[in-house]
């Protein structure tokens, strides 16, 4: 009984732990990848569902789903279904409607605070290329395909707003950036923006990323060429790296517009098939 006692708090202790010994903390509701989205007071319901649409429009050209090949290839398989018994027709059509529910690419996390979205993102989709698509086509044209988003923040992954996950976190991330540039060397800025989060101040945070760096790569706090975004909100942080931050407005495009524009971005904001508060 002792013996099953402890073997039961071990499990549990483990349980505390990831794979590369950086503690669990409490269950977050905001979990990235994903994009943080500023808006209009008061129109954050409206801004989800503009999001939705946009996002699902702009992933469906970088990151195409299921082809009509397939389905053609699916009604060929019905017709053999035909020959088999009732029994075998009904598993395979159990198993073709679990093949078609497929999990929606882009999820609304609560933030129960005012201005501010969070939208997250299922794989295929990257968040930064998604972002940059974006502000790169109104940076193009001069359209803002939204009437309530201002400025877009992509997040490569997140984890718990404590100084071990983040570190571990920005590891991998900045590992996984530099690997893509063998042998170049950045001069970089840390952008970090805190939300609703005391906890950490920001001078020990800011060096505590900065540590995760690899040699190499050099600070430049003017006209930097690499961009590590560090968005803190609440018990949460998320990172991502990119390039061209300033020069795209800091993803701001409201902005992006308005410098095409001229400064008149009353008459460049579209409404891009946006759902009428169907957002969950």
């Amino acid at each position: 009984m002792a013996d099953s006692k402890r073997t039961h708090e071990s499990d549990r202790r483990k349980k505390k732990y990831r794979s590369d010994g950086t503690p669990i903390w409490a269950k977050r509701y905001i979990d990235g990848p994903g994009i943080w989205v500023s808006c209009i007071k008061g129109k954050e319901r409206q801004t989800v569902a503009e999001c939705y649409d946009l996002f699902d429009s702009v992933a469906s050209e970088l990151w195409p789903m299921e082809s009509d090949e397939d389905n053609m290839e699916s009604d060929a398989v019905d017709d053999e279904d035909n020959d088999l018994s009732i029994e075998a027709q009904i598993v395979n059509e159990v198993n073709a409607m679990k093949k078609s529910q497929k999990e929606p690419r882009f999820v609304n996390c609560q933030t129960n605070t005012t201005c501010v979205v969070f939208i997250s993102c299922k794989p295929p989709v990257n968040p930064v290329q998604l972002v940059l698509k974006l502000v790169k086509d109104v940076q193009t044209t001069g359209i803002v395909r939204s009437r309530c988003i201002h400025r877009l923040v992509p997040v490569t992954a997140s984890c718990g707003a404590n100084l071990p996950e983040i570190q571990g976190l920005c590891r991998k991330v900045l590992e996984s950036f530099f690997s893509e540039h063998p042998g170049r060397k950045f001069n970089y800025k840390i952008e970090l923006r805190l939300r609703n989060h005391s906890v950490i101040s920001r001078p020990d945070l800011i060096q505590h990323i900065a540590q995760c760096v690899p040699e190499g790569h050099t600070v430049e706090l003017t006209d930097p060429e690499v961009f590590i975004l560090v968005e803190v909100f609440k018990s949460v942080c998320g990172i991502s790296v990119v390039q061209n931050y300033y020069d795209l407005q800091k993803f701001n495009m409201t902005e992006i517009a308005n410098a095409k524009n001229g400064g008149n971005i009353a008459t460049e904001r579209q409404v891009f098939g946006a759902r009428d508060a169907r957002v969950p």
